[in-house]
Formats: C-alpha cells, sequence, structure tokens
C-alpha cells in the first residue's frame, strides 16, 4: 500500500523525491491507480512539483483520461515554460489524446507544442 506525507507538517524536498521514487516504481508496475493517488498527492504537497506533474499526464494517458494528462502536461509547461523537454511531453501527449479520441484539435495542438520545444532548443 502506498502512503505519503499523511501528517500535518511541512514536507521537505527529500521527501517529495522519495515519494516520488515510490510512485515511479508503481507506474512501472503499471499500478497506474495508485501511481495517480500518490501523484496526487505529491502535488497537493506542491503543486509546482514538474515531475510529478510529467509522470501524472504519463499515467493519465496510459489509462485513456486524455483531458486529465494534457491538464498536467499544459500545468508543467506553464512551470517551467523554458524547458523543451515539457513541450515534447505535451505534444506526445497530444497525439496520444489523438489517438485515443481522434479529435482532430489535439493534432494542431501537438503540432504547436513540438514547434515551440524546437524553438527552445535553438534558442
Amino acid at each position: 500500500m502506498f502512503v505519503l506525507l499523511d501528517r500535518e507538517m511541512t514536507v521537505t524536498t527529500d521527501e517529495i523525491y522519495a515519494a516520488y521514487n515510490v510512485v515511479e516504481k508503481l507506474i512501472d508496475q503499471e499500478n497506474f491507480s495508485e501511481a495517480a493517488e500518490g501523484l496526487e498527492k505529491i502535488i497537493a504537497e506542491d503543486e509546482t512539483f514538474v515531475l510529478a506533474r510529467l509522470a501524472l499526464a504519463r499515467v493519465y494517458t496510459k489509462t485513456g483520461q486524455h483531458l486529465e494528462a494534457i491538464k498536467h502536461g499544459e500545468m508543467a509547461c506553464e512551470l517551467e515554460p523554458t524547458d523543451p523537454f515539457n513541450f515534447t511531453a505535451l505534444s506526445v501527449t497530444y497525439q496520444r489524446a489523438w489517438a485515443g479520441t481522434q479529435e482532430n484539435v489535439f493534432i494542431s495542438k501537438a503540432e504547436d507544442a513540438m514547434a515551440r520545444a524546437q524553438m527552445l532548443q535553438r534558442s
């Protein structure tokens, strides 16, 4: 069972990273429900923790929750708007949302995110 930070006190960065490492193992084991729960708890402690946002985008994509995946991918880009990796990951999230829904709006958003990533890599 996954328990994370179930106490009322300030959580350290080391504790957040330790919890994230546990969640990554859950993802590797394809235990997506528990992983999502753990990641949501991490974000409740630190909503700016970009790795958790990216991992949630991955987990929600794998479980077909494309709008939730996009929400977290977009938030990662808002939190770190100069990191090309975040925009590349968001592009992939949009592509998979299109594959899962066939909604064409996701194709243009995927292209825009990839263009942004490429622009950031050049600067």
